[in-house]
């Protein structure tokens, strides 16, 4: 599965550009699908058949897009100035390499220079209005010929294994999930599974709110990264989660309280089955479950995450021990599932 996780990671989707994440996914599940849709926001829904059909509906979801950035002016001396899309802390962009519009036109983004720097302005973080991306022109012509308004910005794709077991990429919120999904469509299922790959989840679950109300689940399992601050500084409780901690199955976020029933099923599951979990010690982050949950006359839903660290960033942190109890759980849920027991 690591292949894969790094394979999507390398790709572009920022929210609302999804489609050379989606075009790969659906190229691997194709010869695997018993009915594909695109609906007209982007989602991308797989149905497969599985041994046994259950009179219920089984949905599992992860999202296609990613953060970014995206221009909104290019000034007299070809610098271009941009808003971001999705939560990113500004200090993260400062002095990265991005890639603009279809075209993967390269470009740095960068601050006043520090020997102009203010000691107040020292002290602060730079605003996004005192950003710009240099591509590299000299002219608002000569920028006009490579880039437009509206194009997305994609941060540098570099994937980097290291240590013992660590991965180091942007998007593996959520790709991981796509990853997990990609899998289980590729083997056989004991029941049937619609698997909903969505769009725009960063900018406000806009995917799943119509995705949820296609599909009309009876029960959804979301796979999301999730935050980790296992770092140095972080107390027990603000960590959320760790890496090499297990499967993360959260009962509650900022945007969901998930369902009761279905979080004791699921670690119980995890704990029968020997699957290594860890649940979040602190509310944080929400997921494209705020919006299913609330969907038609409500579903019933649960996650499962990945801790990462450096979520929203271009270098995204993960450790592999972690991917394959997450896919090993997720297998076992949709078991329990078949057999009536979720």
């Amino acid at each position: 599965m690591l292949d894969t996780v790094k394979t999507l990671c390398y790709l572009s989707g920022v929210s609302g550009y999804e489609d050379e994440v989606r075009d790969y996914i659906l190229e691997r599940a194709l010869p695997h699908a018993d009915s594909v849709e695109t609906d007209a926001l982007g989602n991308l829904i797989i149905g497969k058949k599985g041994a046994v059909g259950t009179g219920r509906k089984l949905m599992l979801c992860a999202h296609m897009d990613e953060v970014g950035l995206i221009v909104t002016n290019i000034d007299d001396d070809g610098y271009l100035k941009f808003g971001f899309v999705g939560g990113i802390d500004r200090r993260v962009v400062i002095g990265k390499s991005v890639y603009i519009g279809e075209n993967r036109v390269p470009g740095v983004v960068g601050i006043k220079a520090y020997h102009l720097v203010s000691r107040e302005e020292e002290k602060n973080v730079p605003k996004t209005e005192d950003m710009y991306i240099d591509i590299g022109a000299k002219s608002r012509e000569e920028a006009e010929h490579l880039v437009s308004l509206g194009d997305p910005c994609v941060f540098d794709d570099t994937v980097v294994e290291f240590g013992e077991g660590y991965l180091k990429a942007k998007a593996i919120d959520d790709r991981l999930g796509c990853a997990v999904m990609l899998q289980l469509i590729e083997s056989e299922l004991p029941c049937d599974c619609t698997f909903v790959f969505t769009v725009q989840e960063e900018v406000g679950t806009r995917g799943a709110k119509t995705a949820a109300f296609t599909v009309q689940p009876d029960v959804c399992l979301v796979l999301e990264g999730t935050t980790a601050a296992d770092i140095p500084g972080s107390t027990e409780a603000n960590e959320v989660c760790r890496l090499d901690g297990g499967v993360v199955i959260p009962f509650m976020d900022r945007g969901t309280l998930y369902d009761p029933a279905l979080y004791r099923a699921l670690t119980a599951i995890a704990d029968e089955n020997g699957i290594r979990w860890q649940t979040k010690r602190m509310i944080a982050g929400g997921t494209d479950a705020s919006a299913i949950q609330r969907a038609n006359g409500g579903v019933k839903t649960i996650g499962l995450a990945c801790g990462i660290r450096n979520l929203h960033s271009p270098a995204c942190v993960a450790n592999t021990a972690d991917f394959e109890p997450m896919l090993a759980l997720a297998g076992k849920f949709i078991q329990a599932f078949s057999e009536g027991r979720i």
